[in-house]
């Protein structure tokens, strides 16, 4: 057991893709890490109950090589969107699509983490105790990985803020198709809004250009997100928006407010959307096999940005 350590969390969002994790992003936490690596030592133990080998989870025979110095005093904390489970035989199936998303796509050694804990209350062994792994740059030698199936919410959904409260015009549009086979991502390559007023104020603005210039039925999304961390209800679930002809009807169209191409969205934008996905999916207004996809994969246009692209790219579902 180590004697010290420090405790960081860091994004999901770069959990499935490469680890680049700015350190400045971690925070120490100041209260209850001994408590958390308590309860994380507990699951640990050598105890056929709650752990499971790399064997039993069906483990694709690859390795990393690179030994880890123990013990460390670093602890990591990730959460992987996405990977929700709650039994055993599901989390063996997921943790061996996220190796080989981690050595196919991501030319890693073995999956990026010492160890996962999936919902089912069972810790899954990724590289071991012994083995760097490949899931915070910077920290991969002195520290453990820790990952967390699923988001840090749950099963919750985002708050989202809906057309009342931003002051919607009325409108009468097509139904969506649900539920949807696709999530596409997409800017507004316009302004962006960091307070909810001023996020209320552009969104009343964005459905005004599409109905008055554009001659929409309504907003052209189903949802918005802003850089103050919340979800803006376009056109909602069970209507079809107006940005990607040939997918309005069989899509989820979420778009991040501001110009991408050169700076991403900020970390609250970013989870409030990965949480929208996931919400979407676990209430069935999106297939569990759903393909996320970027706006320019399947429309000549420059949205969502290269900057948002990057890091969407990264995500599960990910189709380019």
């Amino acid at each position: 057991m180590m004697p010290w350590f420090l405790v960081f969390s860091a994004l999901g969002l770069q959990a499935w893709g490469d680890s680049s994790w700015n350190k400045t992003q971690a925070k120490q936490l100041s209260e209850g890490p001994q408590y958390l690596f308590g309860n994380i030592s507990q699951l640990t133990e050598k105890d056929a109950s709650t752990t499971v080998s790399r064997k039993a989870w069906g483990a694709e025979v690859v390795g990393c090589s690179t030994q880890l110095t123990t013990p460390v005093n670093v602890l990591v904390i990730h959460h992987v969107p996405g990977l929700e489970c709650h039994d055993q035989r599901v989390c063996s199936r997921r943790l061996r699509e996220l190796q080989a998303h981690h050595v196919h796509n991501n030319s890693g050694c073995d999956v990026a983490y010492n160890f996962l804990v999936g919902d089912d209350g069972r810790v899954y062994e990724g590289i071991g105790w012994n083995i760097q792994g490949a899931h915070t740059q910077g920290y991969n030698n002195i520290s453990l990985g820790f990952a967390f199936f699923g988001t840090k919410k749950g099963n919750a959904c985002p708050s989202i803020v809906p057309r009342s409260a931003w002051g919607a015009r009325e409108t009468h549009c097509p139904r969506m198709t649900l539920p949807a086979k696709y999530g596409i991502i997409i800017h507004t390559a316009d302004r962006t809004c960091n307070i909810s007023e001023e996020c209320r104020l552009l969104v009343q603005d964005i459905q005004s250009f599409y109905i008055d210039r554009l001659k929409s039925c309504d907003i052209g999304y189903n949802f918005l997100v802003g850089q103050d961390g919340a979800i803006y209800e376009g056109v909602g679930w069970n209507v079809q928006g107006f940005s990607t002809p040939g997918y309005d009807d069989i899509a989820l169209g979420i778009t991040f407010m501001g110009t991408f191409t050169g700076t991403p969205p900020n970390a609250a934008a970013l989870e409030a959307a990965q949480d929208l996905i996931q919400c979407a999916m676990v209430k069935g207004y999106l297939t569990p096999n759903y393909l996320l996809v970027a706006h320019s994969d399947v429309a000549r246009t420059l949205s969502p940005g290269q900057a948002l692209y990057n890091i969407i790219s990264t995500w599960p579902h990910f189709k380019h």
